[in-house]
Formats: C-alpha cells, sequence, structure tokens
C-alpha cells in the first residue's frame, strides 16, 4: 500500500449516511466477534488491509439512510445530478495511478488492465450523466377528445447492489452511476474479496458532493446474510446483482417476497466460432483478449472455441505461439498479462474441471495445472491452458470456467456452429470470425445471447446495452438503456 499517493483513498469501513463508520461496540457480542476480515493480495497471498465488519443494524441503518435521502435527491434537478456525476468521475480520472494500484492489489489483475478499468468506469458514469438530462421533462401522450395526458419518468426509490471482485471499480460505477442519474439511492455490497476499490470510489463520490445517505457502501465478509437484508428490507425498491447464476437464482427468489424490481447479470459461457473463411491473424489476436483478459475471469470470457475443421490445426498453433509468449505474474510488474486467479477456490475448481476432463478423453495441448508456490510464485496462478477433442457432452462445455482454459472443438457446418453455440443455458455473449456477410446475417439472427462481436473481442461500450440472456440475467446496463432501468413511469391523464 506504499504505492498509494492519496493516502485519502485506502478506506478500511463502511460508508453509511455520509459517515466512515466501524463496528458498533454496543451491538451484541455475536455480532461483535469477528469484528475485522482480512484482504489479501492473491499475487502474493499477503495480508494487505483488514477492514471493519459491517453488522445487520449497520446494513439497515444504510437503507434507512438511504430512503430518508432519495426524499430530497429525487427532486433534485437533472442539470444538478449531472454536474455531481461529471466532477465523480472527473476526480476518477485524476485519481486513475492510484486507483489502478489498489484494484491490482486487491485483485491480481495486470496494472494496465486495472487502469483501463478505472477510465472505463469513468466513462461509464459520464454516459450517464449525459443520458440522464434525456429523461427530463414529460412526454406528452395521445388522449380522448378534451383530455390532456402526459408521462412522467420518476426514479423508483432505495436500489441496493452486491457487485463481483473480478471489476470490482466498473461494476460499482456501471450501476451506481445509472441509478444516481435517475435520482434513486444507493446502498452498495462489494465483494468480501475486493472492497477496496469500492470505499475508494466512495471516497471520491463524497468529495464530488454527493449527498449525504445517497451513496452507502457496506462491507462485510457475511455476503449471505447481508444479502438477506438488501433483498427483503421493504425500504428497497429495487436490488442489482452481479455475479454467478447459482447466486443470482438464490437473490430473485428472496426479491419475490417483496415484490422488487431486479436487474442480474449472472453468468455467461461464451462461444468463440470461427470460420474457415476468418481471417486467422486476426481470429488469433480476438483470442488472446476474449480469452485471457483478466485471466479470464470475466463474464464475457470466451470459453468454447469453435473451429471450422479445415483451418483448425493452423488457428491452434498459432494460437498455442502466441499464448507461450503470455508472461505471468505480479500485476503491478509491467512486463506481466497474465495475473493470477482470485484465490485458491479458484485455483480448486480449475484444477477438478482440467483433471476431469482429462479422464474424459480429452488432451491437454499446453498447461493444464497449477503453477507451484516457491519458486517465484507464492500467489494463486494457473498456467494458460490449451485443451484439444472436447465434445458437448462433457462438463467443462457446459460449466463457465473463469479461469485461463482454452477448450477447443471442431465443426464442419455453419449449422453446426451455431448449434454448439448455442447448446448452453448461458446467453451472455458471443464472438465470430467471419467475412461472409450471409454468415454475419445468420449469427445475428440465430444466436440466442445479448451481445454478439463479429471480427471483434471488445464488446463493452458504455453507450450500449450490456446484458444477457437465458440464464445469464435479464436487464441492461450503459447508456440510457441502464438509466431507464431506475425509472417507473407515471401516466396522467387531465380532463
Amino acid at each position: 500500500m506504499q504505492l498509494i499517493k492519496n493516502r485519502n483513498l485506502l478506506l478500511k469501513s463502511s460508508f453509511i449516511n455520509g459517515e466512515w463508520t466501524s463496528a458498533d461496540s454496543s451491538l451484541s457480542d455475536s455480532e461483535t466477534t469477528h469484528s475485522e476480515f482480512e484482504i489479501f493480495n492473491p499475487a502474493t497471498g499477503d495480508v494487505i488491509a483488514r477492514i471493519s465488519e459491517v453488522t445487520s443494524l449497520q446494513v439497515e441503518t444504510a437503507i434507512n439512510s438511504a430512503a430518508k435521502a432519495f426524499e430530497k435527491w429525487k427532486l433534485t434537478s437533472y442539470s444538478e445530478r449531472s454536474k455531481i456525476l461529471l466532477e465523480w468521475q472527473a476526480l476518477l480520472r485524476e485519481n486513475c495511478d492510484d486507483l489502478a494500484r489498489i484494484l491490482t492489489l486487491e485483485q491480481g489483475k495486470p496494472l494496465a488492465e486495472a487502469k483501463g478499468e478505472i477510465l472505463h468506469s469513468a466513462d461509464y458514469i459520464k454516459i450517464y450523466a449525459e443520458q440522464a438530462q434525456l429523461f427530463n421533462g414529460p412526454l406528452n401522450q395521445d388522449a380522448p377528445l378534451n383530455q390532456q395526458a402526459k408521462i412522467y419518468r420518476k426514479p423508483i426509490g432505495v436500489v441496493t447492489a452486491i457487485t463481483p471482485w473480478n471489476f470490482p471499480c466498473s461494476m460499482v460505477a456501471r450501476k451506481a452511476g445509472a441509478a444516481l442519474a435517475a435520482g434513486c439511492s444507493f446502498v452498495l455490497k462489494p465483494s468480501e474479496l475486493t472492497p477496496l476499490s469500492a470505499l475508494a470510489l466512495a471516497k471520491l463520490g463524497e468529495q464530488a458532493g454527493i449527498p449525504k445517505g445517497v451513496f452507502n457502501v457496506v462491507v462485510g465478509s457475511n455476503a449471505q446474510a447481508i444479502g438477506e437484508i438488501l433483498t427483503s428490507h421493504p425500504k428497497v425498491a429495487k436490488f442489482s446483482f452481479t455475479g454467478s447464476t447459482i447466486v443470482g437464482k438464490r437473490l430473485l427468489a428472496q426479491c419475490a417476497n417483496g415484490v422488487k424490481r431486479t436487474a442480474m447479470e449472472l453468468g455467461g459461457n461464451a462461444p468463440f466460432i470461427v470460420f474457415e473463411d476468418a481471417d486467422i491473424n486476426e481470429a488469433v489476436e480476438g483470442a488472446l483478449v476474449a480469452k485471457f483478459r483478466n485471466s479470464g475471469q470475466t463474464c464475457v470470457t470466451a470459453n468454447r472455441f469453435i473451429i471450422h475443421k479445415n483451418i483448425k490445426q493452423k488457428f491452434v498453433n498459432q494460437f498455442i505461439q502466441r499464448i507461450k509468449q503470455l508472461k505471468m505474474g505480479s500485476g503491478l510488474e509491467p512486463e506481466n498479462s497474465l495475473g493470477p486467479l482470485v484465490n485458491q477456490r479458484a485455483i480448486d475448481k480449475i484444477s477438478r474441471l482440467v483433471n476431469k476432463i482429462k479422464e474424459e478423453g480429452a488432451n491437454i495441448l499446453l498447461g493444464g495445472k497449477p503453477l507451484e508456490k516457491g519458486i517465484g510464485f507464492d500467489g494463486t496462478f494457473f498456467e494458460a491452458t490449451v485443451i484439444d477433442n472436447v465434445t458437448a457432452k462433457m462438463e467443462i462445455f457446459n460449466k463457465e470456467i473463469f479461469g485461463p482454459v482454452v477448450t477447443l472443438i471442431e465443426f464442419e457446418s455453419e449449422e453446426d456452429a451455431i448449434l454448439l453455440a448455442n447448446q448452453t443455458e448461458s446467453g451472455l455473449c458471443a464472438y465470430a470470425y467471419t467475412k461472409n456477410q450471409k454468415i454475419i446475417s445468420n449469427l445475428n439472427d440465430q444466436l440466442n445471447v445479448g451481445m454478439l462481436g463479429i471480427n471483434t473481442a471488445r464488446l463493452s461500450n458504455p453507450s450500449a446495452p450490456f446484458g444477457g440472456v437465458k440464464q445469464s440475467g435479464m436487464g441492461r446496463e450503459g447508456g440510457n438503456y441502464g438509466v431507464e432501468e431506475y425509472l417507473d413511469y407515471q401516466y396522467v391523464c387531465v380532463g
């Protein structure tokens, strides 16, 4: 943490109603026995911070504070909200280097990727600030003779959210920026693995002029208990979650009792299709980005590489050659492009999947195991791995891997490729490389995904709707689509 110049960004407790809190010593012993939890650097295993555990009473206080603040914030003009949000994103850019170091220390990704995430977060907030103006004022509505009708768009109320560890800054900006732009107040529970980035963003939001109670951050290691409060509290109007499909289903069920609006950005299992006419060089470079960004720990990571049989060997040879050029190590070292996995649990999951697929008859062409500790790698690193002869019946084909593992499967016809791509319960995104306009049109019509990248692996666009179909979730984030998710419509007819 000595690398951080702006020491004010290093926070170790929840931010509730405009104040930095610590565990309430007046509560029962059962709530204060474990008053702190540790944050680890996954590249070294070292403890980098100890964070005060939020209590259930404090979570409820945060929601009540947000409800009170909402009554005033919802009446704030769109221009005033935009002014505050624009100042917030400017502070993110101003503190980009420090925020990136904090992110890399707690999450592990290479510093260049971390800086990109900070700037991307600022872009989201800026877009929301600009898009909010589009919702200013009522809409005229057709009405019967002698009547006037208008449609008013109003903020829905208190929003609670749980964000993941893989993008600890941008997931906060993507959700909170839209909610605040719409006039909602917000209570955030960041991942207990990476809370430091969210707390730093809260500090900058405070400096930007976000009023007390409008943006709250509660940090704790008991995710299930905190989640139950965030999804069941009667003053909460909407709950937003990014994470696994399994957890999302449980949280969705909890929200149902209160008939709360929800946004669920859940798991992905993206196919990466390379057709016979594709530019192999472009496809290989795209595959590197789609697979190994954040060491494969993203919901839009390509897992299933579906390659035409006539070009498969050429693609695989070039792909492996490029993978071998990637250097693994601490994200703080500029020469490294592959960081660690987030923790030992992630290592264990991927090891099990890889070991099982070997038993099922697949071939390991590269990698296939964790890196041994004590030879310069003391953290949780897993080798970049390429597996051939995968079939759609194998578990790894149907699982979100969340690591640097490539699975290869070949196809003969366009119909086969589309069938394989759609053959999972996930539908977040897909990638395809081809110059054939008819194939591109067919992919657009037939791939059952929320986002599709053709001849590119860089999908994220702060102005575009981000989200999936099937069991990859519901709702959209980004641009005016994201702001609209936090608005209700009121029809007013005057006779």
